[in-house]
């Protein structure tokens, strides 16, 4: 696959996040929110559904990933998927806004029997959907755009379902209750089901996935999985990651509550807005910066922003609506970092496990990285709404001093403590690798031992990794030692080899061929006479020279 993209390509690709995310921040915001205040669930049943069906989403994602790896038809391996889940996940986002109106049992089985439908339809969408990304690009900051497009497009979905009950209950004129809140999602349901399906077989009809893997892998799950957790880098991220989704989760779970009921205003819609207009209008400014500083100082400085944001909230009150929008405003400049800059991220360390396995295992990475999210979300959403359960909240009514302090605690103090706990990983990390503050360029060859990938650099805080050549070069296992065998088969032919006979043989770069002599130098392989290079000690006469 080429590395670089037409816009066409970037536009298809982006399109499915922006319906996903449209789908997506009614469940996760308004929905809590509609059964138990609407519908009439009790908030400690609907907290132990979400939690069961989040843990059921997260299981499920790394056996996708796994199968959608394994998949072969003449569509490829992500795009049936993609197709035929998002009509299923319309249909099941439709009954899911459209509850009857019936009994609390009737309607708790309801909520349930949808919730689960949602979920497991959404993971068959997402999984293939996020894992045919680092397949279109290998090139680092051509990646960086291509995932930037994406979650802007998601932001702009965000912003579209946020501000989507807003406008619906204006132009439509309905009534305040459970009447026009029943008529508001309705619309929203009928109106983003097909533009999700839409957007799913544009990108599905528009994309044309690799017609033959280059590495694909052929473990077993068990032994992928295994292997995948051998990837420092990737736990690495995923440990801090997964930390900071927990502390986004608890905010989105109750904001609806946590404006209502303790700032005492009806303008949680318009907060939701601005917060991610702002995560819209600032996240250009963030890729070009990841691109100065590298994503993972990016990612770090949003981290900050956030954490003093969510501690200002902590002290907020009845009446303090103006202070809210302002932190509000820079939750919001920090949002678009943390939503694109891992990911991007992500797909480096995919292709840090190609250089050393020698397997492409997209899914199976994927799978991980969204059961690590979707746990830590089960966990904010479970905890969140059996602890306000727990301090007796009542639908619909002032609440006592009790669940205000406990939504304060839950919406803003946790948040705000949990980026300090990333930032304080990041440093252990930094000080105790191998090379602190080092900063890799990473190549990746084929079996050829020709360039497959642009140089591309591996953020400094995630490298604990060998390298064979020293310096700041990393070769692939099997083309290292095709490029040996190659250098000691000019030796015997010529005598002798040079930087440029490397260079002009494998087709790449002096600085790459300079990198691998200087290590062949040093392990012994070659010795070298004045501008050449000649046999060492460690590779006898003929033989094959196996570093």
């Amino acid at each position: 696959m080429t590395s670089k993209l037409s816009l066409a390509v970037k536009l298809a690709y982006a399109s499915p996040a922006f319906t996903l995310a449209v789908v997506g921040i009614p469940v996760y915001v308004y929905i809590p929110k509609f059964y138990t205040d609407v519908v009439g669930v009790h908030i400690g049943m609907l907290g132990f559904l979400l939690l069961a069906v989040r843990i059921f989403d997260a299981v499920t994602d790394p056996f996708l990933g796994y199968i959608s790896d394994r998949t072969r038809t003449p569509f490829g391996r992500r795009r049936p998927y993609i197709a035929l889940g998002s009509l299923a996940l319309a249909v099941s986002l439709y009954l899911l806004f459209n509850p009857p109106e019936a009994s609390p049992t009737f309607e708790t089985w309801w909520f349930g029997i949808c919730i689960f439908s949602l979920f497991f339809f959404w993971t068959v969408v997402v999984v293939p959907y996020e894992s045919l990304g680092p397949e279109l690009t290998f090139d680092y900051n051509e990646r960086t755009g291509l995932f930037g497009m994406r979650d802007g497009a998601m932001l702009a979905g965000t912003l579209v379902a946020a501000s989507s009950p807003m406008i619906v209950s204006q132009v439509l004129g309905l009534p305040q209750g459970a009447e026009g809140e029943r008529i508001k999602f309705f619309w929203i349901a009928a109106v983003y089901g097909p533009m999700l399906i839409f957007c799913s077989w544009w990108c599905v009809l528009s994309i044309q996935e690799r017609a033959r893997e280059e590495h694909p892998s052929r473990q077993a799950l068990l032994q992928g999985l295994r292997a995948v957790a051998r990837n420092k880098p990737f736990l690495l991220l995923l440990g801090s990651y997964t930390i900071a989704a927990f502390g986004s989760n608890l905010p989105a779970t109750l904001i609806l509550y946590y404006v209502e009921y303790v700032l005492g205003s009806k303008l949680a819609d318009f907060f939701l807005v601005l917060y991610f207009v702002t995560g819209i209008v600032f996240l250009p400014a963030w890729v070009m910066l990841s691109r100065r500083i590298g994503k993972k100082w990016a990612w770090i400085a949003s981290m900050a922003i956030n954490t003093g944001s969510f501690v200002g909230v902590f002290f907020l009150g009845p009446g303090d609506a103006t202070i809210y929008g302002i932190l509000v405003f820079f939750s919001g400049i920090g949002l678009g970092a943390t939503i694109a800059l891992p990911s991007a991220m992500q797909a480096d360390v995919i292709d840090y496990d190609e250089l050393l396995t020698g397997e492409r295992r997209e899914g199976q990475y994927i799978g991980l990285w969204s059961l690590a999210k979707k746990l830590s979300a089960a966990l904010g959403v479970g905890l969140s709404l059996s602890l306000l359960s727990y301090a007796g909240y009542t639908p619909n009514v002032e609440q006592s001093e009790t669940v205000r302090m406990t939504l304060r605690v839950l919406y803003a103090l946790i948040p705000g403590m949990d980026n300090p706990l990333i930032l304080g990983i990041a440093t252990l990390v930094a000080f105790f690798a191998n090379e602190p503050g080092a900063s890799y360029r990473v190549k990746i060859f084929d079996r050829s031992g020709q360039m497959r990938a642009q140089s591309q650099p591996l953020d400094d805080w995630w490298s604990l990794a060998w390298t064979p050549t020293g310096g700041d070069v990393l070769f692939d296992r099997q083309a290292y030692d095709n490029l040996v065998a190659g250098a000691l088969a000019h030796i015997d032919a010529h005598g002798q080899v040079t930087v440029a006979d490397i260079r002009d043989r494998f087709d790449t770069s002096r600085k790459y061929a300079l990198a691998l002599l200087e290590h062949l130098d040093r392990v012994r392989i070659t010795r070298r006479m004045g501008d050449a290079h000649v046999r060492g000690a460690a590779a006898a006469v003929g033989g094959g020279g196996q570093a």
